[in-house]
C-alpha cells in the first residue's frame, strides 16, 4: 500500500465520521416537535382543554340560535298567504313577518287588557276608527250597567296566518289567535256575576291589522275583529 493510498483512506474516514456526526445530530433535532405561534398546547400534560360551546335547550350553539329561533316562532302560512307576505315585503322593505307576528301578539294582549280596563286612550292608539268605536260603545254599555271585567290573558297558545296582501298601497294581514283567558264579570258591589278566575276558557279571535305601506308610521292598527 503506497503512502498516497493510506492518506486518501484516512481523509475518507475522517469525512465519513464528520458526516455521520452532522446527520445524527440533525435527526435528533427533527424528532422534537416545534411549537408554532398559533398552535395551542392541546394534548400536552397539564394543558387546559378548550371547552366546546354549550348548546341551548334546542341543541344549537348559543351564538347561532337567534335567527333559527325567529324562524321557528313565525307560524307556517299557506302558499296564498306567503305570496301576500312577499308582496308586502316588496313594497315595504322594513317588513319582517316574524317581527310582525311578535308585535301582533303584543298588540293582542294590550288591546284586550285596555278593553277590559276601559282604557279608551290606549285603544285609540291601537285601533282604527271603526274598531275603536265598537270597543268604546261596549265600554260605555258596561259602565252604564255598573259592571266591571276582571279578565286575565293566561297565554297565547297559537298564532296562525289567515290572509295577507296589498291593495292600493294598503297592506292587510289577518291572524287567528288562540288563547286561554280567565274571565270574570263583577257588579257594582264587586260581586262575581259571571265567570271564574280559576277556570280559563279558550278564546279564538280572527283579527286583521293594516297600515299604509308608504306611511312614516310603522305601527299597524287593528281594523277588524271576528271570532274563529
Amino acid at each position: 500500500m503506497t503512502p498516497e493510498i493510506v492518506i486518501l483512506a484516512m481523509i475518507a474516514a475522517f469525512l465519513g465520521l464528520r458526516l455521520y456526526s452532522v446527520l445524527g445530530r440533525r435527526a435528533e433535532h427533527e424528532e422534537e416537535p416545534i411549537q408554532g405561534r398559533f398552535e395551542g398546547r392541546q394534548g400536552q400534560p397539564g394543558a387546559r382543554v378548550a371547552a366546546p360551546s354549550k348548546p341551548d335547550a334546542r341543541g344549537d350553539d348559543r351564538g347561532r340560535t337567534q335567527q333559527p329561533q325567529r324562524l321557528r316562532e313565525m307560524p307556517l302560512a299557506p302558499p296564498s298567504v306567503e305570496r301576500g307576505l312577499a308582496e308586502i315585503a316588496q313594497v315595504d322593505r322594513r317588513f319582517d313577518p316574524a317581527a310582525f307576528v311578535e308585535g301582533a301578539r303584543s298588540a293582542y294582549r294590550m288591546i284586550l287588557e285596555a278593553f277590559w280596563k276601559g282604557d279608551k286612550a290606549e285603544l285609540r292608539q291601537l285601533c282604527d276608527d271603526d274598531v275603536y268605536a265598537g270597543f268604546a260603545q261596549a265600554i260605555d254599555a258596561r259602565i252604564d250597567a255598573g259592571e266591571t271585567l276582571d279578565n286575565r290573558l293566561i297565554r297565547i297558545e297559537e298564532t296562525a296566518f289567515v290572509a295577507a296582501g296589498v291593495e292600493d298601497g294598503y297592506a292587510r294581514i289577518t291572524l287567528r289567535l288562540r288563547a286561554d283567558i280567565a274571565a270574570v264579570t263583577r257588579d257594582a258591589e264587586g260581586h262575581v256575576v259571571a265567570g271564574s278566575l280559576d277556570d280559563a276558557i279558550e278564546a279564538i279571535d280572527v283579527w286583521t291589522f293594516g297600515r299604509a305601506v308608504n306611511s312614516p308610521d310603522p305601527d299597524w292598527l287593528l281594523e277588524e275583529t271576528d271570532e274563529g
